[in-house]
C-alpha cells in the first residue's frame, strides 16, 4: 500500500488508486497518516472536519467516515480504536511525506559532511515526491492546520538543494529557477541570496545588486524590516569582487575511529576452559587469506555464562584485531528484541560515521555498515541475538572481521556459523568458581557447605556469581548458613538473587518468550520425579504420546531450555532442578491452574 498527501491525498495498492470518495474520508485519513501512528482525538478528527459548528450526529459520522476507510483499505492497514480516538498503523506501506522527510535528512547529513553529489542524490528524490500543493483535496480546516509546516520543510529542502547545485558550480542552470522561486517567496531571504550568486557566478554584477535592493524593498514594506545577515554577506561580497560560495569540498572522510566496546570482563573468570581453548584457536585469524567468514554462536540455559565466555574469549585475543571491537546487546532491559536499524546505527556511529538515528533506510545502512568493516580485523561482539532474521543485516560481508554471537535459542541456518553449546557446570567447577571470588580461607574452613552450595547452584554460573557476591557482602556469615537456605526448594530461588541479578527473573523471562504448547509441557515435566528422562518415559509419565512429546521436548532443546545427549539406546533429556523449581512452584504454575 502506499500514500500519498504531497500533492492531493490518495491511498494506491499494487499502483491502482485506492477509491476514496469526498472531502472528508481523505481529511481523515490524513489526519490520521500525519499523526505518524499516534492518537488522534474524536475532538481534533470534529474540528478538521467541520469546525466550530459539527453536526448532531458528529460521533456517527466519524464513525462512518473510519469504516469505509478500513472496508476500503482492506487488512494491509490497521486503524484502530484508541480513547479518546483512533490510531492509523501504516505496516509496511509506503507513506511519501515519511519519505520526503527521511531523503531530506540524508541530504542534509551529506552535505554536512561534504559529499555533494550524495546530498544532491537525496534532495532531488526527496523534491520529486511533491505532486503539486500537498493536502490539496483535503477540508481547508486541516490544510490550514498542517500545510505551512509541509510547505516550509518543501522550501528548506529547495534551499539547500539550490546550496549543493552552487556548490558544484551549476549558477547558469539555477538563474531561471530561482528568478521564479523569489517570485513566488519575495520575502525568503536565503532564497533571494541565492539567487544574488547565482546571477553575480554568470558574470551579472549589476542584476545581483538590483535583486539586492528590490529585497530591501520588499522587506521594509511588507515587514518593516532591513535585510539579514545572509543577504548583506552577500551584498558586500558582490560589491567587493569577492568570492560568493566556498569551493566544492571533497567527500568527508570517515574519522579514524578503532572501537573499545567489549563489556568489563569477570577478573575471577573460572572454568569453562575447554571451550575458552577452542575459541582462542578459532577466533584469530590464520594469517593466510581467506574468504570464509568466522562466525561463532555460544548457546545455552539462561545464566550458563554465554556473555562472560565471549567476553573472556575476545579480551585474551585481542591482539589478533588491531582495528577494533564492537560490541551491541540484541535485547532491551525487559526482554524485548531491538530492531537491527537501530542496532545498525549505533555501530556505525562506534566506527566514526555520522548517520541520523531517525528513520533511516535499513537497506542502506547495511551496506553501509558492510562497507565500513570490510577489510578490517575487528572482533565483533553480538549479545542475545534473538533470531537469524534480527541477525542477517548485523554480519559483515567481508572475511576479516570475526563474529562472535551469544544467544539462547538455536538459531535458523546462518552461513559458516560454528555452534558451541555450553552445558551446565559440575559441581567441582561450580566449586572451583565460588572459591575463586570468595576469600579462601573461609572455603577451607567450611568445604562441605561450600560444595552444598556449588551443588544448589544447577550448574549456572550466574547462580554462582550471585552467591558469591553475597558471601563477599557479609564477610561474617558462615557459609552453613547459606546452604541451609539453599537445601529448601521453597526458598532457594529467592536466595539466588542479589544487586540487579537475579536467577529467577532470567528463567522467567525465557519462559514468557515460549510458545504456549511448549511452556504447558515444561510444566507438566516439572512435576516429574527425575531430572532426567527419555521421550518414552516421559510420554508414560504424562499420559501422551512418544511422538508429541518428543516433537515438544526438541523445541525446549532448541530455546535452550532442555539439556540434551545421545546416549545409546535412545535420547535422554535434561531438566536444570533450577528450571524446574521456577516452572513448578512459581506463579507459571498459578497461572495454569486458574
Amino acid at each position: 500500500m502506499e500514500f500519498r498527501i504531497l500533492g492531493p491525498v490518495e491511498a494506491r495498492r499494487d499502483d491502482e488508486p485506492v477509491v476514496l470518495s469526498g472531502t472528508k474520508i481523505k481529511t481523515v485519513l490524513a489526519a490520521l497518516l500525519l499523526a505518524r501512528g499516534r492518537v488522534v482525538s474524536d475532538t481534533r478528527l470534529s474540528h478538521l472536519l467541520w469546525g466550530w459548528s459539527p453536526p448532531a450526529t458528529v460521533s456517527a459520522q466519524i464513525y462512518t467516515y473510519i469504516s469505509r476507510l478500513r472496508m476500503q483499505l482492506g487488512d494491509g492497514v490497521r486503524i484502530v480504536r484508541q480513547l479518546p480516538g483512533y490510531t492509523l498503523d501504516t505496516a509496511n506501506s509506503q507513506v511519501d511525506f515519511l519519505e520526503f522527510e527521511r531523503l531530506a535528512r540524508l541530504g542534509a547529513e551529506a552535505y554536512d559532511t561534504g559529499d555533494l553529489e550524495r546530498a544532491d542524490a537525496h534532495l532531488r528524490g526527496a523534491l520529486e515526491l511533491w505532486r503539486g500543493t500537498a493536502l490539496s483535496n483535503v477540508t481547508e480546516l486541516l490544510a490550514d492546520a498542517e500545510l505551512p509546516r509541509l510547505e516550509e520543510a518543501r522550501a528548506t529542502a529547495t534551499e539547500l538543494r539550490i546550496e549543493v547545485d552552487l556548490a558544484l558550480g551549476r549558477h547558469r542552470q539555477l538563474v531561471p529557477e530561482l528568478t521564479s522561486l523569489v517570485a513566488e517567496f519575495p520575502v525568503r531571504e536565503r532564497m533571494r541570496a541565492q539567487l544574488m550568486k547565482a546571477l553575480y557566478l554568470c558574470g551579472r554584477q549589476a542584476d545581483a545588486l538590483m535583486a539586492y535592493h528590490e529585497g530591501r524593498r520588499v522587506l521594509a514594506e511588507e515587514l518593516g524590516v532591513t535585510p539579514g545577515a545572509e543577504l548583506a554577506e552577500v551584498y558586500q561580497a558582490v560589491l567587493a569582487g569577492e568570492p560568493v560560495t566556498e569551493p566544492a569540498a571533497p567527500v568527508a572522510a570517515v574519522r579514524a575511529v578503532t572501537p573499545a566496546m567489549l563489556p568489563p570482563d569477570i577478573p575471577d573468570f573460572t572454568g569453562r576452559e575447554a571451550e575458552l581453548a577452542e575459541l582462542r584457536r578459532l577466533l584469530p585469524p590464520s594469517g593466510q587469506r581467506t574468504w570464509h567468514a568466522r562466525r561463532f554462536l555460544l548457546t545455552g540455559m539462561p545464566g550458563s555464562g554465554k556473555t562472560a565466555l565471549a567476553v573472556r574469549a575476545a579480551n585474551e585475543c585481542l591482539g589478533a584485531f588491531p582495528d577494533g571491537q564492537l560490541y551491541v546487546n540484541l535485547r532491551h532491559r525487559d526482554g524485548s528484541p531491538r530492531t537491527p536499524r537501530d542496532v545498525l546505527v549505533g555501530l556505525l556511529r562506534a566506527l566514526g560515521e555520522p548517520v541520523g538515528a531517525a528513520e533511516p533506510d535499513l537497506d542502506e545502512l547495511i551496506r553501509l555498515y558492510r562497507t565500513r568493516t570490510a577489510r578490517r580485523r575487528l572482533l565483533i561482539l553480538l549479545d542475545n541475538a534473538v533470531s537469524e532474521l534480527q541477525l542477517s543485516g548485523l554480519l559483515p560481508g567481508a572475511p576479516e572481521p570475526a563474529v562472535l554471537i551469544t544467544s539462547q535459542t538455536a538459531l535458523g541456518p546462518v552461513g559458516g556459523l560454528h555452534t558451541m553449546v555450553l552445558p551446565p557446570l559440575s559441581t567441582e567447577e561450580s566449586l572451583r568458581m565460588l572459591s575463586a571470588a570468595v576469600d579462601p580461607m573461609r572455603i577451607e574452613a567450611e568445604p562441605e557447605a561450600a560444595r552444598e552450595i556449588a551443588r544448589h547452584c544447577a550448574g549456572l554460573p550466574l547462580a554462582v556469581r550471585i552467591v558469591a557476591t553475597r558471601l563477599a557482602g557479609r564477610p561474617r556469615s558462615s557459609l552453613r548458613r547459606l546452604a541451609d537456605r539453599l537445601a529448601d526448594p521453597h526458598s532457594r530461588l529467592q536466595e539466588l538473587q542479589v544487586r540487579g541479578l537475579s536467577v529467577p527473573r532470567s528463567l522467567e523471562m525465557s519462559l514468557r518468550r515460549l510458545r504456549d504448547e511448549d511452556r504447558e509441557l515444561l510444566l507438566l515435566l516439572s512435576g516429574l520425579e527425575r531430572d532426567e528422562f527419555s521421550a518414552r518415559s516421559a510420554a508414560r509419565c504424562l499420559g501422551l504420546t512418544v511422538a508429541e512429546v518428543e516433537e515438544g521436548l526438541e523445541s525446549l532443546v532448541d530455546e535452550g531450555l532442555l539439556g540434551f545427549s545421545d546416549e545409546p539406546g535412545e535420547p535422554v533429556y535434561q531438566l536444570n532442578s533450577l528450571l524446574r523449581l521456577c516452572a513448578g512452584t512459581g506463579r507459571f504454575r498459578q497461572e495454569r491452574a486458574a
